[in-house]
């Protein structure tokens, strides 16, 4: 064990000395930090973590960007690809070569949540761009030559990305960005209120660009659909439409995904969200029924009206299994115009297959060309002895190029209008060539596995926190670090117990009066589990006498017992280490005493009992540590971690509050309490605003009202009546009297859960 853990400590001093840094508050979340990466990120991608890390911890802007990078980008790498990092790096010099250094803090803090948002790494690169775009256009100079003073809305906008791209698509974000550049690049003051969300222009643009619908907004609803009509599933990848002007993307599907576009814009009587269910049934039947070809001798336009007349089978097919698709596709599918194309001009040949695509579907076309019609007919006697093939869908659709194949068709001019079907997918599943890998030597360096050794703990977990302010969440913006408390002396608290034993013979009294009884009888039962005899000889009495017998003579049992679980979450700030005043005992041995007594009348009650201390040194140390879990009894384990408990730094309530509630919501009870002892005020070494904190602790117990949870606290400060109603309303008690406090915390609870 020793050796081991020699060897734990060494790699992580390793990893450390690489990272090049001297800030005390990174060696304290380095361990976690480094967990996660090693977790999501490969070797290279490891090496490529630590070496931008240590570049911007050489920045010289101070220990938040650095913090902010090593938190963030596991998580954006899982979400994004760790080769993105290069771009991120790239930004962040470019930044820094500015004016606006003081931006490269809040760029890093929001990545996380914006890759987790965008979920590619095109539209990350997407996002980059406008947000150097942004700076450029909005940081000044003086003389016009070179810049010279920061921009405005930088560091607002940085700050707003993630409630703007949970609202808009990409494409609305740089139409957004745009607007505020182009009407307030010389008024600061406005700029800044834009950026930051807090001017009418800002709203009521964001609301004009807000018109479509994102496929991160109804991802779930698309993978049930998914699932339940195709009984297909695969990861829904989004990309970007508004960047690429030369050549829109279009849908496809790969190892990896299907690529859908971010956006859908209702219009024609269409929803976004039909849309993108006709984009999924069309790729779904593809996926079932389609079957790669070896493409190496055909031409672009055999491909070409192979790709039409199988991407027509698989509709047909699609509409015979669900028949309200057929209005669906016709609704998105173009209706060319039968002589819109000029072939003397111009290359008719998209003009041509999209006729005949619109054809193959629609009884109703209406179209008067020969060749048409005839091939519509082959096609649908193909399909009327079963689904056919895509082996036979070629030979049909080689056959039709070869009838009507025309010189024009070679001719620069393409005619477009009317010839893109949004919905259908790009094929590049139909196709195989075998010069990509004939007789070729293919050499693929297999990636190396580094032989680290474990790192022990948990990876943070990172929860938002309440801007009151803006009314909006800072996402991801704490990072809560849980272990198991260290293990002191148990017969330090036998000895608390020993203490009270007077108090302890009183609560007994209580609680025997409180404890449950196993069983309840439940009579007069037709069916039971066993015989209810004075029912019974009551009831052959009456038929002996000839009366009507009664036939309810069972009876069953049932449990009457409690379902409640509970969650004692205690404050373990530095300010319980001060002494009660007339006494020599700390708040902290009060608080042990009453835990402890706590704890024993929760056991002799038979509540599943958690309880768990925090404390926290900034929004990137939050300390979570069990001391009791849910299945743990109130032995000597549990005795020894409670007898070891120290206190330290600040209180930030909120984060500790939902990081209980993570565990407390998962349990399977009627009844479901949170009790929250402290002896002060929410607050943290790197919150200015005093009501910051205790804002984001009322939300927190907003959210956990929301989940079912019963919150309730009990403070110990004499001065919580200026604060507490505002979090918790009037679910709180002060106990003026410290030493008081053994007694009166089992007698809250006993109260709370009668």
């Amino acid at each position: 064990m020793d050796r081991d853990s020699a060897q734990l400590q060494s790699a992580t001093q390793a990893y450390r000395a690489r990272l090049d840094t001297r800030f005390p508050q990174v060696n304290e979340v380095f361990e976690g930090c480094l967990q996660e990466a090693l977790a999501v990120l490969s070797p290279a991608g490891v090496d490529a973590y630590l070496e931008a890390g240590r570049s911007i911890g050489k920045l010289g802007r101070g220990v938040e960007p650095l913090l902010a990078f090593l938190e963030a980008w596991p998580a954006t790498a899982q979400n994004v690809g760790e080769e993105t990092l290069p771009a991120v790096m790239t930004l962040v010099r470019h930044i820094q070569k500015s004016p606006n250094g003081q931006a490269i803090a809040p760029f890093l803090q929001t990545l996380a949540a914006i890759a987790r948002r965008l979920q590619s790494a095109e539209a990350l690169q997407h996002y980059l761009d406008i947000v150097l775009d942004l700076m450029e256009r909005t940081t000044g100079s003086i003389h016009g030559h070179h810049t010279t003073y920061s921009s405005p809305g930088l560091p607002n906008f940085l700050a707003q990305t993630p409630a703007l791209l949970a609202q808009l698509s990409p494409a609305g974000l740089a139409r957004w960005v745009d607007y505020g550049v182009l009407n307030y690049a010389t008024h600061p003051d406005r700029q800044q209120d834009y950026f930051s969300l807090q001017s009418a222009d800002a709203r009521a643009v964001l609301q004009r660009e807000r018109d479509g619908t994102l496929l991160v907004d109804v991802e779930r609803r698309l993978d049930l659909y998914l699932r339940g009509l195709w009984h297909d599933n695969d990861l829904l990848i989004p990309y970007s439409t508004a960047f690429d002007e030369l050549r829109k993307p279009v849908p496809y599907y790969d190892h990896l995904g299907i690529r859908l576009p971010d956006v859908q814009h209702d219009a024609g009587g269409i929803r976004g969200i039909d849309r993108y269910r006709a984009m999924l049934a069309h790729i779904a039947g593809h996926r079932r029924w389609s079957s790669p070809q070896i493409a190496d001798n055909w031409s672009p336009f055999q491909r070409m009206a192979v790709e039409f007349f199988e991407d027509c089978r698989i509709e047909t097919l699609l509409i015979r299994e669900y028949p309200g698709l057929r209005r669906l596709f016709l609704a998105l599918h173009p209706h060319p115009v039968e002589g819109a194309c000029d072939p003397e001009t111009t290359s008719c040949l998209r003009h041509r297959l999209a006729m005949l695509s619109r054809a193959l579907l629609d009884p109703d076309h209406g179209y008067r060309d020969a060749d048409l019609n005839d091939y519509v007919a082959r096609f649908h006697a193909l399909l009327a002895t079963g689904e056919s093939s895509t082996a036979g869908i070629v030979s049909l659709a080689l056959a039709y190029v070869t009838k009507t194949r025309r010189q024009s068709d070679q001719y620069a001019r393409v005619h477009f209008d009317d010839t893109v079907i949004e919905y259908r997918d790009d094929n590049r599943h139909l196709w195989r060539f075998i010069e990509e890998g004939d007789e070729e030597e293919t050499f693929s360096e297999e990636r190396k596995q580094a032989e680290v050794e474990e790192i022990r703990g948990l990876p943070p977990r990172h929860y938002p926190e309440w801007d009151y302010v803006s009314r909006t969440y800072r996402p991801d913006w704490v990072c809560v670090y849980e272990a198991l408390h260290p293990s002191g002396d148990a017969a330090v608290i036998e000895r608390l117990l020993q203490k009270h034993a007077l108090l302890a013979r009183h609560l007994k009294r209580v609680l025997d009066l409180l404890k449950p009884q196993d069983k309840v009888r439940i009579r007069y039962q037709e069916e039971g589990s066993e015989l209810d005899l004075d029912i019974a000889i009551r009831s052959l009495i009456d038929f002996r006498a000839g009366a009507v017998p009664d036939p309810r003579i069972n009876m069953s049992h049932r449990t009457a017992g409690r379902d409640i679980a509970v969650t004692l979450l205690l404050d373990l700030s530095e300010s319980l280490n001060e002494k009660v005043a007339g006494s020599e005992q700390t708040i902290l041995e009060l608080s042990q005493e009453a835990v402890s007594l706590l704890a024993w009348a929760i056991e002799r009650l038979g509540d599943p009992l958690a309880i768990a201390g925090f404390h926290s040194n900034t929004r990137h140390d939050v300390r979570y540590q069990h001391i009791k879990g849910f299945g743990e009894h109130w032995d000597d384990t549990v005795k020894a971690r409670l007898a070891a408990l120290r206190a330290g730094y600040s209180t930030r309530m909120g984060a500790a509050m939902r990081h209980a509630a993570h565990y407390l919501g998962a349990r399977q009870a009627d009844k479901k309490l949170l009790l929250i002892l402290t002896d002060g005020e929410p607050a943290d070494v790197d919150v200015q605003d005093n009501r910051l904190l205790i804002e984001d602790a009322r939300q927190a117990v907003k959210e956990l009202d929301r989940e079912g949870i019963f919150t309730y606290c009990i403070s110990i400060d004499t001065r919580a009546n200026d604060y507490v109603t505002d979090i918790f309303g009037h679910r709180y008690t002060v106990i003026d009297n410290i030493q008081r406090l053994p007694e009166k915390l089992p007698e809250l609870f006993m109260a709370l859960t009668k």
